[in-house]
């Protein structure tokens, strides 16, 4: 079975507030499905690493968990900047299970082994902005990917989900590129750029990492696959 992953799906099936009025991004929703229906079989795995709903909270989030449970395979979802429905992993299986929304996951300080390989990753955060309370958060993320990080299955490669990129155009997470490295990651996927930011995306190896952007309008929504 496959691997794949796709991220920004920012979708807003409960609640009112369009993608399609961006450009690029008319019909994207019905593009995202027809590629995902023909890439991504039942038992296949789509990792969405961040920026998944527009929804405020989860009950204003069913719609759209129940249009990503509808498609085909298993989806890990982490959180990105724009995912305000998030709360405590707790709460958030609770809901999924109590819709029947089994074919989702959630990836907070947490891992998972699929098909040989270790699934981790986290939000991340800004590293441009050098406020005080940015960096404060920068390091909280840092400490949860660790903690995703730490509690992947030991011999089996890891491969990292964020949502924001570690390198972008001047700008580079030295703290999250070591981290990466520290436990041997060779393959990490980002999202978060979109528009004209995506010709700026860092796409290739950076220190022994390879980086990839996979935010929706940056890989023509079409999911992206990682391992087969």
């Amino acid at each position: 079975m496959s691997i794949y992953t796709i991220g920004d799906l920012h979708l807003s099936l409960g609640t009112d507030k369009p993608m399609d009025i961006f450009p690029g991004w008319d019909g994207y929703l019905q593009k995202l499905e027809d590629n995902w229906r023909r890439l991504v079989r039942d038992g296949d795995t789509v990792v969405v690493p961040g920026d998944i709903s527009w929804a405020m909270g989860l009950p204003a989030s069913l719609a759209d968990f129940t249009f990503i449970h509808q498609l085909p395979g298993k989806k890990i979802l982490l959180k990105g900047n724009h995912d305000y429905w998030w709360t405590t992993k707790n709460k958030m299986d609770n809901f999924l299970a109590e819709h029947g929304l089994d074919s989702i996951s959630i990836l907070s300080n947490n891992s998972f082994l699929v098909e040989g390989v270790n699934i981790c990753g986290s939000r991340s955060w800004f590293f441009e902005d050098q406020s005080e309370n940015d960096a404060k958060i920068r390091n909280r993320e840092i400490g949860r990917l660790n903690l995703s990080l730490q509690s992947a299955v030991p011999g089996h490669e890891i491969i990292a989900f964020l949502h924001y990129p570690p390198l972008y155009r001047d700008f580079l997470s030295q703290e999250t590129v070591d981290l990466l490295r520290q436990y041997g990651v060779k393959r990490c996927y980002y999202g978060h750029i979109h528009s004209k930011g995506i010709q700026y995306a860092f796409n290739g190896v950076y220190d022994g990492i390879d980086f990839q952007l996979v935010s929706c309008d940056g890989v023509g929504f079409c999911p992206v696959l990682v391992q087969e």
